[in-house]
């Protein structure tokens, strides 16, 4: 009889033991598994996927690329708040391949982390951004390398990038220092769905373009032509941007107070302008969606970029629309993800981060200031709920700890807010 006792005994510490040995091992190797890739067909229209659009330079130059760190502390920032789909400009920096790199190795170390790309490929005309006449029907020869990197990358990431999108805002006329005509579009965008079906891309990312919702013919008609009519039908969706904010300058017929918002107060009068800003969106979305039908397709409609400056000067600050504020950029942020996750769209807020190279010589221009964050980690008004729910905390950007603006204080901040006047506004 003991000697059976003794012989379970040892069985059950062999038993416990060996899985005790297995379970160090693997915490040591860090086997765990890693989670299943999604595809663009399965994230795009899921609100449980938010997305942003993301740049990560810190000074005014892009000449001084992010390193790998400072791509995995935004990231680890922006996982925070429940952001898991970036989109990304171009692949000619070296900020791109070292924001999948980080990625990657965030996967690695942690299996439940998840973070997804729509890879950006810049198109330009011949001679943009040069002292030589722009030619808009002949493309630049950066365009064919653009988009070799872009499939390489594609390929090296399978499981992060899910989206190739062909030009930024490169159809629309106003962008006259590189736009191409929609043909040079349309020849990427064909050559990318024969890659995949050749077996050179993965089936199952998705191509678009995204650009200006007059580009996808929900504005002038001089952008009806039979060449979009071939381009919806190449893409795999539709990505369109949609600024209300500086149709407060080029179109404000949506602006301003209205003659009975006299008796109400500060932030109502806000509160009532951003709705119709919203509202102006929302008719811009549909307009392309009504475009569309009348062509006879029938596509994914998402928004690839929609964002509000919170400090302006010129055309949107005090001399102009009064459009920009950090209480204005937050009552836009929330109203438009409200709108978008109830309709089951995909919003590519413009941005996660401010970042003034892209105006370096006037600071407070509008273009350095779209960021939910400022370059230096300060959460503005639009997140402040989330630091006082704790999400950022231990997280640093430039070596500070996640903060609010104003240092929280909504009083001061309300003192940086104007209202805009109603001499543009008939109702």
């Amino acid at each position: 009889m003991i000697k059976l006792v003794l012989i379970s005994i040892f069985l059950f510490l062999s038993t416990l033991m060996f899985t005790s040995f297995i379970l160090l091992k693997n915490q040591k190797t860090n086997k765990k598994p890693l989670l299943k890739p999604k595809t663009a067909a399965q994230i795009l229209g899921d609100s449980n996927y938010l997305a942003v659009c993301y740049g990560g330079y810190r000074t005014n130059t892009r000449d001084v690329q992010p390193t790998i760190e400072e791509l995995k502390e935004d990231l680890m920032i922006l996982s925070a708040m429940g952001i898991k789909l970036l989109r990304t400009y171009n692949v000619h920096f070296d900020e791109t391949k070292n924001l999948l790199q980080a990625i990657s190795e965030l996967k690695k170390q942690n299996p439940s982390f998840e973070m997804y790309v729509m890879l950006g490929i810049w198109i330009d005309c011949k001679n943009a951004f040069s002292h030589l006449p722009q030619i808009h029907n002949e493309e630049s020869n950066r365009n064919e390398i653009e988009i070799n990197e872009a499939i390489r990358l594609t390929n090296q990431y399978p499981d992060i990038v899910i989206v190739l999108s062909v030009g930024n805002e490169a159809m629309v006329k106003w962008a006259s220092n590189y736009y191409v005509e929609p043909d040079i579009i349309l020849k990427w965008v064909e050559y990318l769905q024969e890659q995949k079906q050749r077996n050179a891309l993965n089936k199952n990312i998705w191509i678009t373009s995204s650009d200006n919702f007059a580009s996808w013919g929900g504005g002038d008609s001089i952008y009806h032509t039979t060449t979009l009519t071939q381009l919806y039908k190449a893409v795999d969706y539709v990505s369109i941007h949609t600024y209300p904010m500086h149709d407060t300058h080029y179109n404000p017929v949506f602006w301003g107070t209205m003659k009975h918002d006299n008796k109400h107060t500060q932030e109502e009068k806000i509160d009532s302008i951003m709705i119709r800003s919203v509202q102006y969106a929302k008719q811009q979305y549909q307009n392309v969606y009504y475009y569309m039908q009348s062509i006879g397709i029938n596509k994914p409609i998402h928004i690839g970029e929609t964002g509000w400056a919170s400090q302006s000067e010129s055309l949107y600050g005090s001399n102009g629309s009064r459009a920009c504020d950090e209480l204005k950029a937050a009552k836009y942020y929330h109203l438009i993800r409200e709108w978008t996750n109830h309709a089951k769209i995909t919003c590519f807020y413009f941005e996660a981060f401010d970042e003034n190279w892209k105006d370096k010589d006037r600071p407070m221009g509008s273009e350095n200031h779209f960021g939910l964050f400022t370059i230096n980690g300060k959460a503005k008004y639009a997140l402040w709920n989330y630091v006082d729910k704790g999400l950022f905390i231990g997280l640093k950007r430039n070596g500070n700890f996640i903060s609010k603006t104003f240092n929280g204080n909504k009083v001061e901040l309300l003192k940086t807010v104007e209202i805009p006047d109603n001499k543009n506004n008939k109702n």
